[in-house]
């Protein structure tokens, strides 16, 4: 099973921060991902399934480490990318964009900015502490946070 998502960060006064999203039916914090439909390739699956779950659009950066765990009997492989939100519109604050609104409040009920400190506390999965700590190795500047 093919899947792809993104670590949608930025840098604030204090610091890194990175979206999470809440999971009702698995009561779980992780990344927003999804499977990649047929025909799409993993760089598109990722840009859709952040905007869908967040309803952010972003731009890709990075390639992250990827991760495969099983599902119903099979094994999901999830490419993840670092992401930033597009560039804001002239006139406009870069921090008042950006604020994570699910489109399916079913599958994603909550998305939230969190500090890369409060990210890692945060997560339900071990698998996704992996690609966030790939990612502090990114933005430096935000590396003690972790």
């Amino acid at each position: 099973m093919r899947a792809a998502g993104g670590l949608v960060w930025r840098l604030v006064p204090t610091g890194g921060e990175v979206v999470l999203v809440h999971r009702p039916a698995y009561d779980d914090w992780a990344f927003p991902k999804g499977k990649a439909k047929a025909g799409e390739t993993d760089e598109e699956a990722a840009l859709r399934e952040v905007e869908e779950e967040t309803g952010l659009r972003c731009r890709l950066g990075a390639e992250l480490p990827t991760t495969t765990y099983p599902v119903g009997g099979q094994l999901k492989s999830v490419r993840y990318w670092a992401m930033t939100v597009g560039p804001a519109p002239r006139g406009v604050a870069p921090l008042s964009l950006g604020r994570p609104v699910p489109e399916d409040r079913d599958e994603v009920d909550e998305a939230i900015w969190a500090p890369l400190s409060e990210a890692r506390q945060r997560l339900t999965y071990p698998r996704d502490v992996v690609v966030l700590d790939a990612l502090g190795q990114l933005i430096p500047i935000a590396s003690p946070a972790l």
